[in-house]
């Protein structure tokens, strides 16, 4: 999860920093690194038409080998969902473990009041006003 984490944050902060120098590079009217910019926009290129490429192959592919891929892609996303599950499931063990509440007892407390409470009875509210209005009527 943290690896997942740091890629995430880095490729966002990537994104920021291409609109800063976007916007940077429209202010100014400038083009920084222009040899720079013209291989990467052929790099791009190239990478988009080896996808194209590559779609192209795969649509020759018999369907049948399509479904098995997509159902080996689903199994290996159930599994690591799984493996994912366990991770958390022994982590929470271990900080149960080294947790120092780990064997909670409820101690007794040393207000008196708070002792006199819990000794009493717990009512409803509405039998103890019941109860005490029939109660009285029996005495008249």
């Amino acid at each position: 999860m943290l690896f997942a984490s740091v890629i995430f944050f880095l490729s966002l902060l990537g994104i920021v920093g291409l609109f800063v120098v976007k916007q940077f590079e429209e202010r100014s009217q400038k083009v920084l690194s222009p040899n720079l910019r013209k291989i990467a926009d052929e790099k791009a290129i190239e990478l988009k038409e080896r996808i194209l490429e590559k779609r192209e192959e795969l649509s020759k592919l018999p369907g049948i080998l399509l479904l098995l891929s997509r159902m080996a892609i689903h199994w290996g996303a159930l599994e690591a969902a799984r493996f994912a599950r366990y991770l958390e499931t022994q982590a929470h063990r271990l900080a149960d473990l080294v947790s120092h509440k780990h064997n909670f007892e409820k101690k007794e407390t040393h207000s008196e009041f708070l002792k006199q409470v819990s000794e009493h009875p717990l009512r409803n509210g509405k039998d103890s006003g019941a109860n005490s209005g029939q109660n009285g009527a029996e005495r008249l």
